[in-house]
C-alpha cells in the first residue's frame, strides 16, 4: 500500500468527505479520487459505498482506517530515526520560470529563515508538469497557477494579465497584430486569442513558447507583442495601454504542499511560509 495513498485515506475518514479531504491535504478532487481508487485496487475490496448522499466506509474501509493511521505513525517515525543526524535537509522546490524572478526568492529567504541548514533543490517546469511530479513524492513544495475557481494549495498572489511590448514597438491597426504567446495550457494562451477574436482584431500567432524567458526574447527584438501575468514582466518590456485590446484575467498563484512522509517542511511550516511570502 502507498503510504501517501493511505495518508489520503485518513483524511477522508477525519473529514467525512473528498472535497474536505482535498482541501486537507492540499491536492485537487480528482487526484484524491484516483489515489483512492489506486488503493482500492492494491487491496482488492471497495473502501467506500454511497449511503443516500453521502460517501460512507465500507465494513473493509473501517478495518482499514484500524491500521492506517498506526501504519503511517511507524513509517514517518522510522523516517526520521533514519533521517536523524544525516546533516542538511533537502527540500524540492517546483516552479514555473514565470515566478522565478519574483516569488521564488521569497519562498527560498523564508525557508532559510525558518531553517539555515537546508539543502535546497529547485526545478523549473511548467505547472502541470511540477504538479505530476509533486503527486510523485519528487518534490516538496511547488508554486504554481491554480484553475478557476479551485481551491487547490495555499494562495500566494493574485496577478493581473496584462499585454506587453518592446518599448520601440509600435502598434499599427492596419496590419495583424503578431504575437507571442506562451503555450496552450496556459490560461493567457485561451484568453488572448479568443478575446482577440471576439473583438475581431486580426492576429498571427509568431510563436508558442514554454519559458518566459523566450518570451521576453521575442518581444525584445520588436518580433512580437505577448501576453503574461504583470508579475512576471521584466524590466525589459512595458504594459500595453491600448483599450482596443481585450481585457485579459486574474490569475491565482499559489503554494502546493507534497503528501509524502519525507517532505522535511510540516504543515505548521508551510501556514508560517504563506504568511511570509503572502502579498495581499
Amino acid at each position: 500500500m502507498d503510504i501517501d495513498a493511505l495518508r489520503t485515506f485518513c483524511a477522508f475518514v477525519d473529514t467525512g468527505s473528498f472535497t474536505r479531504a482535498a482541501a486537507q491535504i492540499c491536492r485537487t478532487q480528482s487526484a484524491v479520487s484516483m489515489q483512492m481508487k489506486k488503493l482500492e485496487q492494491d487491496i482488492g475490496s471497495s473502501l467506500f459505498e454511497k449511503q443516500g448522499r453521502q460517501l460512507v466506509l465500507t465494513q473493509q474501509g473501517h478495518q482499514l482506517a484500524s491500521y492506517a493511521k498506526q501504519l503511517i505513525n511507524l513509517h514517518d517515525e522510522a523516517f526520521k530515526q533514519l533521517q536523524a543526524g544525516t546533516g542538511n535537509r533537502r527540500i524540492r522546490i517546483g516552479c514555473p520560470d514565470d515566478y522565478a524572478r519574483s516569488i521564488l526568492p521569497r519562498l527560498v529567504n523564508s525557508l532559510r529563515m525558518l531553517n539555515t541548514a537546508l539543502d535546497i533543490q529547485i526545478s523549473c517546469a511548467p505547472s502541470s508538469e511540477l504538479r505530476a511530479k509533486l503527486d510523485q513524492g519528487q518534490l516538496d513544495l511547488v508554486i504554481a497557477t491554480r484553475s478557476p475557481n479551485s481551491e487547490e494549495g495555499y494562495l500566494i498572489q493574485s496577478s493581473q494579465g496584462v499585454w506587453v511590448k518592446s518599448p520601440s514597438f509600435k502598434l499599427n491597426p492596419a496590419t495583424p497584430l503578431p504575437l507571442a504567446l506562451f503555450q496552450r495550457d496556459c490560461k493567457f494562451h485561451q484568453a488572448s486569442i479568443e478575446g482577440l477574436l471576439k473583438a475581431e482584431r486580426h492576429f498571427n500567432i509568431i510563436a508558442c513558447c514554454g519559458s518566459v524567458g523566450a518570451l521576453h526574447g521575442l518581444i525584445e527584438q520588436n518580433l512580437a507583442i505577448g501576453s503574461m501575468a504583470r508579475i512576471s514582466m521584466q524590466k525589459s518590456v512595458e504594459e500595453i495601454t491600448d483599450e482596443t485590446l481585450p481585457l485579459l484575467p486574474v490569475i491565482d498563484i499559489v503554494l502546493l504542499h507534497g503528501n509524502h512522509a519525507h517532505n522535511p517542511v510540516s504543515l505548521e511550516q508551510l501556514k508560517s511560509l504563506i504568511e511570509h511570502i503572502k502579498v495581499v
